[in-house]
């Protein structure tokens, strides 16, 4: 194989594919280029299928330590467990790669994207996500499609294409689009909160300062609503497609020979399938209203136990993997003929129903800030912890110099009991990490930017049944009120689907989980009542036409209006916990920080000890944060701190070099007398110069409290040099 290099600018990219380069045994690898970026995809393939009808494909992607010239932390030299913004891209690929593979792909599959090298104006999801859709394409694996990522971002009212990681940091909108050709297969959006100044005047009197005009500011979640959204996605769409026809006319003539690969055929037997539509239809739909999945799972077990029982007493042959294809396959017919024919779903509830929610807050005395949040089968126990800065995360990024802190953090569990599974409770897998991941995407932008502290959200799922995340979404946020977190708004989100046969689609609001599993459709959407703030979704369809995604988006929107009502009315009720800490804000004169810390920290380590707070101080402002569980003493140490600041300035006085001043013995140390001067500074007499002869304790000769006589040598400053009557004798 001969080494191949091909060079594409497209959608503001200027990519370099090397192919027959790096990993020849592999199935399919590219060395990708990007700016000083330098990316390796290889694909793998297990010529042994599974025997369980799915898809076992996995997909790593990693970041080198060297690839930014930097030597891992820690103990141990070396790359171990991949950080939160490895898997979450790992999952990014996964879910935009898996529709490509051919029905009765069952074989298993690795795709490992490294970072080798690293740029830091460099998208490395982009860049990973084009990197792994060139290897595969190219693979001997049966995939005919390549797909590509579009970021969209904004900044002041200009749509960026693909912004670099620096114009990131200034947009307010992060819309990712994966898609091939004309489909759109997988979204994910977040805005970003800004500060709005308003150049509004109004009359402030200072007294030393007269009347002033006072500029507002207020912070705005920069929402989306539904048009400027399908603009964006529309937008991402056209260069989608121009993309995917440049590379699929590109990577043609480089795949290899197909591998002759036997893909797994649909076990349904039709002479079965029509009995079981004859005799057990009405079984099937009763197994079906059992809401649980586990509840239903046992429901269809009986009913598969009723037909091979039935069939076995009649002489005919009954293997029971065929029947457990075949029920599901009628039981998915069945709830997906029911929603598009019969506008029915499985628990009754109309087309646009939100299921019943029931909220309860600060159920946890302990705690800072908690809220149980159930909506039908689903059910979050969400709890907030407030920290000072320094119980912020720290993390790096490849692509960045320094460490950053991560002051708000969202922690998704999901144990198997919620799901009636019986399992161990272990590490946060990829699933957990993504759904902690949108939910802080979508709250994130209502807190306020101000907000001078951390803050750690945990959402224990205890039930579920569709849509865990979203209710982490609600929960959390009224879990954030009750923790008296200062937000913009409240925040809700709730779970669409459809199901389409043909032309003809049906739009589910707040879908169960029966619904997602047999549905075409993901769609989780996330905001305030003034439009979105995240949005993820998942087409299992070839693409999603957009006037099915704006009708989506309308049924969300109403259905989202209908959760944030029910949600500010619990607002209303809600009691303070006992737990929350007391916290002040006040300001000082910036001068009188420094009094504050006192000589090497011994003020504030007094004021800390005694008054049991912790204390934050900005030196810029003058700012003072005081924090602590008891609220007589924060109070306390504020009033203690406010005496400190509101002591007279002192004022050196310049002393006449040569003359006499009397002083008094502050402290005696090894190496001389620190001298209180007249003006309350004090001055250093070394005990060089305490006499003319050698003095070898001081102890001897002075106590803390005497009155001395000292002459002024030398000022420089604030630093005075003194010496002994006697010593100038």
């Amino acid at each position: 194989m001969n080494e191949q290099s091909v060079e594409i600018h497209i959608n503001n990219l200027e990519e370099k594919y090397e192919f027959n380069k790096i990993a020849k045994q592999a199935s399919g690898a590219v060395m990708y280029r990007q700016g000083k970026a330098v990316l390796i995809a290889a694909v793998a393939i297990d010529e042994k299928p599974v025997e369980e009808d799915f898809l076992p494909l996995t997909v790593q992607y990693m970041e080198k330590s060297y690839a930014a010239a930097k030597i891992p932390g820690g103990f141990i030299k070396r790359e171990t467990k991949p950080g939160d913004f490895e898997t979450l891209t790992s999952r990014i690929i996964d879910r935009s790669l898996r529709p490509l593979f051919p029905k009765g792909f069952h074989f298993p599959l690795t795709i490992t994207v490294m970072v080798v090298s690293s740029d830091s104006e460099v998208d490395m999801q982009i860049a990973a996500l084009h990197a792994a859709s060139a290897a595969l394409y190219v693979s001997d694996i049966p995939v005919t499609q390549s797909i590509a990522a579009v970021r969209v971002g904004k900044i002041e009212d200009k749509v960026l294409i693909n912004p670099t990681l620096s114009q990131q940091d200034e947009s307010v909108l992060d819309l990712l689009v994966v898609g091939s050709g004309k489909d759109i297969i997988m979204i994910e959006m977040r805005t970003m909160a800004s500060e709005i100044i308003d150049d509004v005047e109004v009359d402030m009197i200072d007294p030393m300062m007269g009347a002033a005009p006072l500029i507002l500011e207020h912070q705005e979640c920069n929402e989306l609503d539904e048009e400027a959204l399908i603009t964006a996605i529309a937008l991402a769409g056209k260069a989608i497609d121009k993309a995917t026809q440049t590379y699929t006319e590109t990577f043609t003539p480089l795949v290899r020979e197909p591998l002759l690969l036997e893909l797994a055929q649909e076990k349904v037997d039709e002479v079965l399938y029509a009995y079981m539509e004859s005799n057990y239809a009405d079984d099937v739909k009763n197994a079906i209203a059992h809401m649980a999945k586990s509840e239903r799972a046992t429901e269809l077990k009986k009913v598969r136990s009723k037909i091979m029982e039935a069939l076995e007493s009649e002489g005919k042959e009954a293997e029971k993997e065929i029947v457990s294809k075949t029920l599901e396959q009628y039981k998915r017919t069945v709830v997906r003929t029911m929603i598009l024919e019969k506008n029915i779903r499985a628990d009754g509830r109309a087309l646009d129903e939100v299921r019943p929610i029931s909220i309860e807050t600060n159920l946890l005395p302990s705690v800072h800030g908690s809220c149980l949040f159930t909506r039908g089968q689903t059910q979050a126990l969400v709890t907030v912890t407030l920290g000072d800065k320094k119980d912020a995360q720290m993390y790096e990024l490849i692509t960045d110099k320094t460490s950053r802190s991560e002051n708000f953090m969202v922690h998704y569990n999901f144990p198997g009991y919620s799901v009636g599974e019986a399992k161990f409770i272990g590490a946060p897998g990829r699933r957990e990490l993504g759904h902690g991941n949108l939910a802080k995407r979508a709250l994130e932008p209502a807190i306020a930017l101000n907000y001078d502290g951390t803050i750690r959200l945990v959402s224990e799922i205890l039930e579920s049944n569709g849509s865990s995340s979203m209710a982490t979404i609600c929960g959390g946020c009224l879990a954030l009120r009750s923790a008296d977190v200062d937000m913009v708004d409240l925040v809700a989100g709730i779970a669409m689907g459809m199901v389409s046969e043909g032309d003809k689609y049906v739009v589910l609001s707040d879908i169960m989980g029966l619904e997602d599993h047999d549905g075409d459709m993901d769609f989780k959407i996330a905001g305030t009542k003034k439009g979105i703030t995240a949005l993820q979704m998942d087409i299992k369809l070839g693409g999603i036409d957009l006037d099915v995604l704006k009708k989506a988006l309308q049924q969300a929107t109403e259905g989202k209006a209908h959760i944030l009502k029910l949600m500010e009315e619990a607002e209303s009720h809600i009691v303070e916990s006992g737990a929350l800490p007391s916290t002040e804000f006040f300001n000082v004169h910036p001068s009188k920080i420094g009094d504050i810390i006192g000589k090497a920290g011994a003020t504030i380590r007094d004021i800390i000890e005694k008054f049991e707070v912790s204390i934050d101080l900005d030196r810029d402002v003058g700012g003072v944060k005081l924090s602590g569980e008891d609220k007589e003493k924060v109070a306390a140490a504020k009033e203690h701190i406010k005496k400190i600041a509101d002591a007279p300035v002192k004022k050196q006085m310049a002393y006449e070099v040569g003359k006499s001043y009397q002083g008094k013995v502050k402290k005696i140390v090894d190496f001389g007398i620190f001298v209180e001067m007249p003006d309350g500074f004090d001055a250093l007499l070394h005990i060089s110069k305490v006499a003319k002869e050698r003095v070898n304790n001081l102890s001897e000769r002075y106590h803390e409290g005497d009155e001395i006589t000292v002459v002024v040598m030398e000022q420089k400053g604030k630093k005075v040099e003194l010496a002994t009557p006697e010593f100038l004798a």
